[in-house]
C-alpha cells in the first residue's frame, strides 16, 4: 500500500512559499541526499493545481538538472484540481470529482510512496480528510517573514515525530505522521 508523503522546505516562521528566495543559501549534500532519498522511493507524484502549472512550465523546459527532470518528467503524476481543463504534461492524470476516493484507490493500488513538494493548500486539505500519511519538513534556520505559511487559518492537527536529523547548516530534518491517538 502507497503513503502519500508531503515535503516542504519551510521558514523558522512557518513560510513555505518561494523558497528559491530564501533556502539556497542553506543546501549542501546531507540536503541532497534527503531529497533524493525521497524522490527514489517515489511511485508517484501528487500536486495541486498552482504546483503543477509552475513545475510542467519548468521542468519540460529546463537544460539545468537534467538528471532530476528525467525522474520527473519519467515520473507517474496526479494533479488535483477541480479548474484545470486537462493535464498535457507527460504521464499526468488530472484528478477532480471524488478526490478522496480516487487517492484511497491510488494508496492501495500502487507500490511505493506518494510524494509531494509543496503544494501547502493541497496538504491542509489532505490532512482534514484524513489521507496525508507523513509531513516532512526542512526547517530552515531563517525567519522570512512574510509569505504563505504552512498552516494558516487551519484546524488542529496533532502530529508526531518520527525521525528527525539535524544538517551541518543548521537545517533540521523532520518527520511527522498524524497523531490519532
Amino acid at each position: 500500500m502507497a503513503r502519500i508523503i508531503s515535503n516542504f522546505f519551510i521558514s523558522l516562521d512557518g513560510v513555505v512559499e518561494a523558497p528559491d528566495q530564501w533556502h539556497f543559501a542553506y543546501w549542501n549534500d546531507e540536503m541532497g541526499a534527503a531529497v533524493d532519498a525521497g524522490m527514489r522511493d517515489q511511485a508517484a507524484m501528487l500536486m495541486g493545481r498552482k504546483l503543477y502549472e509552475e513545475w510542467s512550465a519548468y521542468w519540460t523546459t529546463t537544460g539545468e538538472d537534467q538528471d532530476i527532470a528525467a525522474i520527473i518528467n519519467s515520473t507517474p503524476k496526479y494533479v488535483l484540481s477541480t479548474t484545470l481543463e486537462k493535464a498535457d504534461w507527460t504521464n499526468t492524470t488530472l484528478v477532480n470529482g471524488d478526490v478522496a476516493a480516487t487517492l484511497r484507490e491510488l494508496k492501495e493500488r500502487l507500490d511505493g510512496d506518494i510524494q509531494m513538494s509543496g503544494s501547502a493548500t493541497t496538504v491542509r486539505w489532505l490532512l482534514a480528510n484524513g489521507l496525508l500519511d507523513e509531513l516532512r519538513l526542512l526547517v530552515h534556520p531563517i525567519a522570512v517573514g512574510r509569505g504563505q505559511r504552512l498552516f494558516e487559518d487551519t484546524p488542529t492537527h496533532p502530529l508526531k515525530l518520527v525521525r528527525s536529523e539535524t544538517f551541518q547548516t543548521g537545517v533540521l530534518n523532520l518527520a511527522y505522521t498524524p497523531d490519532t491517538d
